[in-house]
């Protein structure tokens, strides 16, 4: 008896599980939904952005541009974007390994800059260097943290600490898909298939702040694209892991279930066993 009290406890903590479970794919296919409006708000901005700068740029004289050059330091940046929240699945394990891949990878000696508590608990538990951590940003504005963070990277790299700045996000494309991304920002080079500009511009006051201007406030843009669609990859990871633990719930309690019913069979089968023994006997 104690054993089948002891199963139907465990079948009870299952479903109270799989309830959980099932209520946070609910919530995390809402929060997708915003998550998705948002991104495709955000890209044709970005996008139109980026290709604007990229065939301004090709104009420009790229060896007098600061950040058109490689940097004169010796080290790299490299901007990791996490998630402050976990039961996400791989979301965060994948994007720090990725990371500490790139680490060893790479010829020169890289520093992070790390956006998310997960990441930053697991990026200091490992042999790295962090210059700097962000937490808390989906809570705050994330225009304002994407501009905060370019700033301080553009800073950096304009005062010679690196020679190139990269980022590591997952770039989203679709609720069940997410693809790691390493974007270099920084020198930044347009694409070879883009097409110079047709005409001729007069820039006020000079070609040169006009562009060191724009190239920097493109860069805003597509990080705060980037973190745009690091929160829409990490809704949709976690909804896809919530859903798969429900599915294993429900097959722990069909298992459970199926002991449950054996067990109890076993019971009363040793019960008539013994009534009908005892009756013989008399």
């Amino acid at each position: 008896m104690a054993n089948l009290q002891s199963i139907r406890r465990r079948i009870a903590s299952v479903k109270s599980t799989q309830k959980i479970t099932r209520a946070m794919k609910m919530v995390a296919a809402a929060k997708l939904r915003r998550a998705q409006e948002a991104i495709w708000n955000t890209r044709p901005y970005a996008y139109a952005m980026r290709d604007m700068t990229n065939t301004l740029l090709l104009r420009a004289d790229r060896e007098s541009h600061p950040l058109m050059q490689p940097g004169t330091g010796e080290k790299v940046l490299l901007i990791v974007v996490t998630s402050d929240r976990g039961l996400c699945g791989g979301f965060n394990a994948n994007l720090v390994n990725e990371a500490m891949r790139f680490v060893r990878g790479s010829e020169a000696p890289v520093e992070l800059i790390v956006l998310g508590r997960k990441g930053i608990d697991a990026c200091r538990r490992r042999p790295v260097n962090i210059r700097s951590t962000h937490s808390g940003l989906a809570e705050k504005s994330p225009v304002n943290a994407a501009t905060r963070i370019v700033d301080e990277a553009v800073q950096a790299f304009t005062d010679g600490e690196y020679k190139e700045v990269y980022c590591l996000y997952n770039e989203f494309k679709s609720a069940m898909s997410q693809k790691l991304t390493v974007e270099r920002l920084l020198p930044y080079a347009p694409p070879e298939d883009t097409e110079a500009a047709s005409r001729d511009y007069i820039f006020e006051p000079s070609e040169e702040a006009i562009l060191f201007s724009l190239l920097v406030n493109n860069i805003h843009v597509q990080l705060f694209r980037i973190l745009q669609e690091s929160a829409a990859s990490e809704q949709g990871a976690r909804m896809a892991a919530m859903d798969l633990a429900t599915q294993n719930a429900g097959d722990v309690i069909a298992r459970l279930t199926l002991n449950y019913n054996r067990v109890r069979q076993d019971a009363i089968t040793k019960e008539i066993v013994e009534v009908i023994s005892a009756a013989e006997a008399v």
